[in-house]
């Protein structure tokens, strides 16, 4: 097979192969993000065609994320027992469908069962998608397959408020989901051409189960002292993560009375470094480097620069750089982070185990704004800033009990 040659710096060359399946789940977890943020652009337009209130419309949001973070688990033993390849175009053929059907509905009614059917597309594609490329791509790269699909999905986000409101404003609200639906459907179709190219380890899943009891060999997986780690680290990141990308330009304000253009902007510079460290850090992760330690600097420092945010009133500059250089270490973090839950994860298992430990996000998501709303509502907006510092330092905690675990559990099985 011919090799691509990558720019100058990069070590190795990568296969066609092992980069078509990058392309291929990147762009559809990238699908899968710009989706999620379909509707929030709209709002305005929605609050006035069918006269609701935001709140009636935020409900519909939280319909979707809850039955996406339910159905996540299910979703991964899916995965492993009818296949990755079949669960992800099946859950990115509804997921394209409800979108579609959002510029369809003849009121606000009609939006919630749709909110929910979309829930149920969006729940595959961390399963689906990582059970794919750890059966597609060489382990060599699979630090970089993490980082690129990490990346697609952060650029989802980036790139979907900006689509949905520019569309709306062009061709109306009713359009901009529809158009946004057919490309969906133009990637399902990309991905029903290069099917042989996703492979997948659901024969395996099979062969363990019927080799170890159904029943058992469904739930121990999840039971595993390791992936119960695991889903302590995503549920402490997550607290952390929605201190910054959903509080910080208010806490700013409380704080320093920092300008809201300013204030966003710091947002946006911890969003962008977090997608270039998410790239570096998935090259350092397939160089050897130990992951857990990836992991510990990569979190404690992200910790110390929002300890320094929350104790000094920095000139602009320097606050941007700051929190720019906090998103770049926690993305920096991420790759390794999924190799981690690949390592803990048993042959075949991979599907329904990051689906578990993947709903630690949501878990995370929905009680932090409730702690840290609290907190800015008492006027004690440094306590964000250092919530979030020791968040992060948790959840370093979480991969060393991860490492620990699972060098236990591997003596256990070798004896």
């Amino acid at each position: 097979m011919t090799d691509l040659v990558l720019p100058a710096g990069t070590p190795s060359s990568i296969p066609n192969r092992d980069l078509k399946v990058m392309a291929l789940i990147s762009v559809a977890h990238g699908c899968s993000h710009f989706f999620q943020l379909v509707l929030p652009p709209l709002f305005p337009f929605l609050k006035d065609d069918f006269a609701v209130s935001y709140t009636e419309l935020g409900l519909v949001m939280t319909l979707f994320y809850v039955t996406s973070g339910v159905l996540q688990t299910p979703a991964g033993f899916l995965v492993d027992r009818i296949g990755a390849r079949n669960v992800l175009i099946g859950g990115l053929a509804v997921f394209c469908t409800a979108i579609l059907l959002y510029g369809l509905v003849p009121s606000y009614w009609m939006l919630v069962p749709v909110a929910i059917l979309a829930g149920i597309g969006n729940s595959v594609f961390h399963p689906a998608d990582f059970s794919i490329l750890n059966a597609s791509v060489d382990q060599k790269r699979l630090g970089r397959a993490y980082g690129t699909h990490t990346l697609g999905g952060n650029l989802g986000w980036g790139l979907a408020p900006v689509l949905m409101a520019g569309g709306a404003a062009l061709f109306g609200w009713r359009a901009a989901p529809i158009i946004a639906a057919l490309v969906g459907y133009a990637i399902l179709a990309a991905l029903l051409l290069n099917r042989d190219l996703l492979k997948e380890d659901a024969g395996a899943a099979r062969r363990a189960a019927a080799k170890a009891g159904e029943k058992a060999e469904a739930l121990g997986p999840l039971l595993s002292l390791p992936v119960v780690m695991c889903f302590g680290y995503f549920l402490l990141l997550s607290f952390a993560l929605i201190g910054v990308q959903n509080f910080l330009p208010a806490t700013l304000e409380a704080l320093y009375r920092t300008p809201l253009t300013l204030a966003t902007t710091t947002l946006t510079g911890f969003l962008l470094g977090a997608s270039g460290g998410v790239m570096v850090g998935g090259w350092i992760a397939d160089k050897g480097v130990k992951l857990e330690a990836i992991v510990i600097t990569g979190l404690l420092g992200a910790a110390a620069l929002m300890l320094v945010v929350a104790n000094l009133d920095l000139p602009a500059a320097a606050l941007v750089a700051a929190i720019a250089g906090a998103g770049f270490l926690q993305g920096f973090t991420t790759p390794s982070r999924d190799l981690i839950v690949r390592g803990a994860a048993p042959k075949g298992a991979s599907g329904r185990v990051f689906g578990f430990v993947y709903s630690g996000l949501d878990a995370g998501s929905a009680m932090a704004p409730l702690v840290i709303g609290l907190l800015l509502d008492h006027g004690r907006a440094n306590y964000v800033l250092w919530f979030v510092a020791l968040m992060l330092a948790l959840t370093t905690l979480t991969a060393v009990a991860i490492r620990q675990s699972s060098t236990k559990a591997a003596a256990v099985a070798a004896e």
